[in-house]
């Protein structure tokens, strides 16, 4: 089992989840950019990145938060799932 499924095993939604999901999801959006990956998936993975930043600025317990990490996490998940299924059959070494 990779880091990444191990990661996804724990409880999501809590500040260090939030965190790891946020780095992960940055990290991919630049490597779909410089990789050229279709529009969509850049989009998708700039829409999640971008939320996961705005709720790190806010208060956990925040409306907001609580409101968005649910369907954020799994909109996440789903972006960065598509994002690795595209790096390994493009990107193959």
């Amino acid at each position: 089992m990779s880091k990444r499924e191990q990661s996804r095993e724990r409880t999501e939604g809590t500040p260090l989840d939030l965190s790891h999901l946020r780095r992960e999801s940055r990290t991919a959006l630049e490597l779909a950019v410089v990789a050229m990956a279709p529009a969509d998936m850049v989009d998708r993975l700039a829409a999640v990145a971008g939320l996961l930043e705005a709720i790190a600025e806010l208060p956990p317990n925040s409306p907001p938060v609580l409101g968005l990490v649910p369907h954020l996490v799994k909109r996440s998940k789903a972006a960065l799932d598509e994002w690795q299924r595209w790096q390994e059959i493009h990107l193959k070494a």
